[in-house]
């Protein structure tokens, strides 16, 4: 059932400014009117979709988005707030809004009940809304039927239409203009520059983050069919390891943190220091695979070779993930240094995968060249 949002701006509007209807989810879109009780003039009234339509997900996201913009939000129930209301409403509160909790509809309500569903209302919300801005009207009152007696005594029903209760909302509303207008407009546009610094910034770094996944899976293919097809036993090692300092240097101007080729070198030291059981075991095998390349003239089968390449390949990927963390914290490793941050890399990969995937695309990309 609609709590009454159009009909509450409607009266404080004194227009039809806004579509009204019986049904559930009216409004669909962002509208608004000047309030023209305020002489001073720049004050707007603003209807939203509401926050818990069935089928609304978009409307609800258009709510919050107005809502976001906003000096002062009403935000109005007819009866006590549901779960998903006061979740709404503490959505609100904790971004910074201003918020009047406004329970309308009041007519239908007898004076105890009224004053318990005030009561009710403060007791869930009191610590995110103040009581001086929980409030009552009757934004438009049911029909009420009336009798007139003629002089004859004749009786005529007829129904006649109640003025807007809302004189409370609109003194708090003065008195909140009056007071804080100003400085509650500033702390918004601040709130607001703060949301949209927010996003710029979130935005910025999924681009990076994109960019640096790019950047090294393509170093990682690069080492891996460098160390394939390279026809010289152990000299594969020191091209991987040029490969990774090139990686990382190139990652630092993607995070706008640039490292000298020196500065690269250290940090995959440190990298590789961390790795060490690990990158022991994979230049082991490594080796392995140049001194068989040694015994066979240097020439060793596709398997064998994208074996070999596979396993340069995750080395690389590895030095890259954990180089991108580094870079994400500011060229820092946190308080738990560098051990926690590989060993948090280390647990969210699934080596088996990653390697075989790498197997089959150097062997693909080998098997074309022949």
């Amino acid at each position: 059932v609609s709590v009454g949002k159009s009909s509450l701006l409607n009266a404080l509007a004194g227009t039809e400014a806004f579509s009204t209807s019986p049904l559930h989810g009216e409004t669909r879109q962002i509208e608004r009117t000047a309030w023209q009780a305020y002489d001073a003039g720049g004050v707007f009234l603003i209807d939203t979709p509401g926050l818990d339509e069935v089928d609304g997900e978009s409307r609800e996201a258009l709510a919050y988005e107005a809502t976001s913009r906003a000096d002062l939000i009403l935000f109005v129930a007819d009866a006590d707030l549901t779960s998903s209301e006061l979740a709404a409403l503490r959505q609100l509160h904790e971004s910074g809004s201003l918020v009047l909790l406004v329970l309308n509809k009041s007519d239908r309500y007898s004076s105890d009940e009224r004053d318990s569903l005030l009561e009710s209302l403060l007791e869930h919300a009191g610590d995110m809304v103040p009581p001086e801005n929980i409030l009552s009207v009757s934004a438009a009152p049911a029909p009420q039927t009336v009798i007139i007696v003629d002089d004859d005594g004749t009786e005529t029903a007829t129904t006649r239409q109640p003025e807007p209760d809302i004189s409370s909302l609109v003194d708090r509303l003065w008195e909140i203009i009056e007071s804080e207008g100003k400085s509650l407009a500033a702390l918004n546009a601040s709130l607001f520059a703060s949301r949209i610094s927010d996003t710029v910034s979130q935005r910025i770094m999924e681009t990076r983050r994109s960019l640096a996944e790019r950047l090294i899976r393509y170093y990682s293919i690069a080492k891996g069919l460098g160390v394939a097809v390279n026809p010289i036993p152990v000299a594969d090692l020191a091209a991987a390891a040029a490969i990774d300092s090139a990686m990382v240097y190139h990652l630092s101007q993607v995070y706008d943190l640039p490292m000298s080729r020196r500065e690269s070198g250290k940090l995959v030291a440190v990298i590789f220091a961390q790795l060490a059981l690990l990158m022991g075991a994979i230049w082991t095998v490594h080796l392995a695979s140049s001194l068989l390349k040694l015994t066979s003239a240097g020439l060793s089968t596709l398997i064998t070779a994208s074996g070999q390449g596979a396993i340069a390949y995750y080395s690389t990927y590895l030095v890259g993930q954990i180089t991108e963390r580094y870079l994400e914290q500011g060229k820092s490793w946190g308080e738990g240094g560098p051990k926690l941050v590989t060993e948090e890399i280390l647990a969210g990969m699934d080596k088996n995968s990653i390697i075989e995937a790498a197997r089959e695309d150097i062997l693909d990309r080998l098997q074309r060249s022949t």
